[in-house]
């Protein structure tokens, strides 16, 4: 056994001396030698600079109660303004407000009624955030004061109040439309 290990001895040796050896001959390196002379003679890189970074102003949008442009706007005729002011017609301000009076009329829509065997007809409105919301008559809805006054099953019939311009206001009539149906 002893042998046999001073044997495998002299094998690790003489692999290590031929190994050693072989990588001790300057010869094989000149080409790499020569590449590396040439890589450093070159001129060195430049990194560009990052841009410069800009900070993002903020902009606060501060027309949102206004109308948008993207709607027709309503044309109001007043035929006598002597009648209009006998008239009286003001938003009741002291109301609670009720949910949906917090969207825009036109973000509105209605998707279906409900109905029960002696109660009254229901219309189902969809809102912008796409939740549906059971209204009947004498319930409000837009930012316009605006009361639903008759519920069918095509549609309902609201009678806003806005401002007319002069310091009074006027009733405006708007009708919602059951969704699908071509005007």
């Amino acid at each position: 056994m002893s042998r046999f290990r001073s044997l495998i001895r002299f094998l690790v040796v003489m692999l290590i001396s031929i190994t050693l050896a072989g990588c001790y001959g300057q010869k094989g390196l000149s080409d790499i030698k020569a590449y590396m002379a040439d890589i450093r003679s070159k001129p060195h890189g430049r990194v560009e600079p990052l841009p410069e970074f800009h900070a993002y102003e903020s902009f606060t949008y501060q027309a949102s109660e206004l109308r948008s442009p993207f709607t027709k706007p309503v044309v109001i005729e007043v035929l006598h303004t002597e009648v209009k002011k006998t008239q009286n017609i003001f938003p009741d301000l002291d109301r609670s407000k009720e949910y949906l009076e917090r969207f825009a009329i036109t973000t509105l829509a209605m998707v279906g009624t409900l109905a029960r065997e002696g109660d009254d007809l229901w219309a189902l409105i969809s809102d912008e955030n796409g939740d549906v919301h059971r209204v009947k008559e004498g319930n409000y809805l837009g930012q316009n004061h605006g009361e639903i006054i008759s519920v069918s099953e095509l549609g309902l019939q609201v009678l806003e109040i806005v401002p007319d311009g002069n310091g009074d206001w006027i009733q405006r009539p708007r009708a919602i439309q059951i969704d699908g149906l071509e005007e």
